[in-house]
């Protein structure tokens, strides 16, 4: 038995609410979770996304009734990983690591999605860089994923960690355990740690971008002098509602990324048989189109902190282990002002990601679905091009910048080793990690003038 098509798309609302769903009417136990029966023979489990004992505030669990416990499944056995590592380690010369460590800015061009044989969400997921340890619960990793096929009787989850993943090309149809959410590009999907979902690729081929957090989970940024409107709103976050099947067809495949491998086990029934749940430990999307945009009405450039989508606190206030940042359409109004980022060497490491569009910051060579990387105090900002008409624009009039485009990053306060994969420069389909990044900076001129006080340039 399966549920109505027309209510798999069906959501709740309210970043980090208590939520309650039931696919049948009556299958939520009412006064208690466990009781000696639960209704229509449902099997009662919990997922504890925290210590049992962590604060009300910061504790998370919610409570599946389903119609098998997860506990039914053959052993796990490892499976082959090539494109995750298990380690962040640098180590020294002559040592042998899967990562490597460099200061140097890092830029990609659009990672190649396969175009031959049958590559799932899973399978395709490839780490770039990261740091840390997820046996330690501690640090983080960046992927990318490139697939061209659906997952076909198989589930996913990471023990390791939270994933925040970032469509860029094709949406993506997921069913979880607590019910099915479509996410599209422009859209975000975080899925918590320990939960199982497949992907599906409506679209066809498929590309995007995963943050995974090892410690703590995402959470809304603190507002501040802001107020208590603006960015993003928790009543636009969604969470999907029960949809259950009852399917004993086949083996069905479970793979597990633990400690940076994937290991699998089999199970005779459907893995996505919850009929009802309730808690706040679940999946949810958010539609980045919906965040309203702060920025400066009067003069100069305000930190990229005010675009804060999303944050991962670390144990010093005021310093994340991850923020996820959006660049969005908006308008430019600041007077007398260089208006694209300010050139800029950083505590934090910056991995951008480009949705579409362009980016303010770079002319060329930044496109759709490639990255960068600029790692702790590395200094990056605006190439020449960029630089020169900014500084010459007159009148600085109104403007709205990337009406079409959106970009984002990904911010750590934590150092980032690369994969041997991520520096690698030839990518199967001729696509390249670009090597002459670094020259988009040199044709910088020198404008300095001992007698020009008030920086009145002649032409550029």
């Amino acid at each position: 038995m399966t549920t109505a098509k027309s209510q798999v798309y069906k959501y709740q609302q309210g970043f980090g609410n208590t939520h309650a769903t039931e696919a049948l009417e009556g299958a939520l136990p009412v006064g208690r979770n466990s009781p000696q029966k639960v209704p229509y023979g449902l099997y009662a489990e919990q997922l504890s996304g925290t210590a049992f004992t962590a604060p009300r505030a910061d504790n998370q669990r919610s409570w599946l009734y389903r119609i098998r416990p997860s506990v039914c499944h053959t052993p796990f056995e490892q499976t082959p990983s090539p494109n995750l590592v298990k380690s962040f380690e640098v180590g020294s010369a002559g040592h042998e690591t899967e990562c490597e460590s460099t200061p140097n800015q890092l830029r990609w061009s659009p990672f190649p999605v396969p175009t031959a044989g049958g590559v799932d969400f899973v399978h395709g997921m490839h780490t770039l860089c990261g740091s840390g340890n997820p046996s330690t619960r501690s640090g983080l990793a960046i992927h990318v994923y490139l697939a061209n096929t659906d997952m076909h009787s198989s589930a996913f989850y990471s023990s390791d960690g939270e994933f925040l993943i970032v469509p860029q090309q094709g949406r993506l149809d997921i069913q979880t355990e607590m019910g099915h959410l479509l996410v599209e590009p422009n859209e975000i999907v975080v899925i918590p740690r320990g939960i199982r979902y497949a992907v599906r690729l409506p679209d066809g081929p498929s590309r995007g971008y995963i943050l995974e957090v090892f410690d703590q989970r995402f959470e809304l940024p603190e507002l501040g002098p802001i107020g208590a409107n603006g960015l993003a709103n928790a009543r636009d976050f969604l969470y999907p509602t029960a949809a259950y099947e009852d399917k004993d067809d086949g083996d069905y495949a479970i793979i597990n990324k633990y400690q940076g491998q994937l290991f699998s086990i089999t199970q005779p029934h459907c893995p996505f048989d919850v009929v009802a749940w309730h808690g706040n430990y679940a999946p949810y999307k958010y539609d980045l189109r919906r965040f309203c945009t702060v920025n400066a009405v009067s003069f100069d450039h305000l930190d990229p902190s005010i675009f804060t989508v999303l944050t991962c606190r670390s144990n010093t206030p005021g310093v994340a282990i991850a923020d996820f940042v959006i660049f969005p359409p908006r308008w430019m109004v600041a007077e007398n002002t260089f208006r694209p980022p300010y050139y800029h060497r950083n505590c934090m490491s910056e991995f951008m990601g480009l949705i579409s569009g362009s980016y303010d910051a770079k002319a060329e060579g930044f496109l759709p679905g490639g990255a960068s990387l600029h790692s702790t105090m590395s200094a990056h900002g605006p190439d020449r091009a960029t630089f020169e008409k900014a500084s010459t624009e007159n009148p600085q009039v109104p403007v709205k910048l990337a009406p079409d485009g959106l970009a984002f990053m990904f911010e750590t306060s934590h150092m980032l080793a690369l994969t041997k994969w991520a520096l690698k420069k030839e990518f199967p389909g001729g696509k390249m990690l670009q090597k002459d990044y670094y020259q988009c900076w040199q044709g910088l001129r020198k404008y300095f003038d001992p007698k020009n006080k008030d920086g009145k340039w002649g032409e550029l």
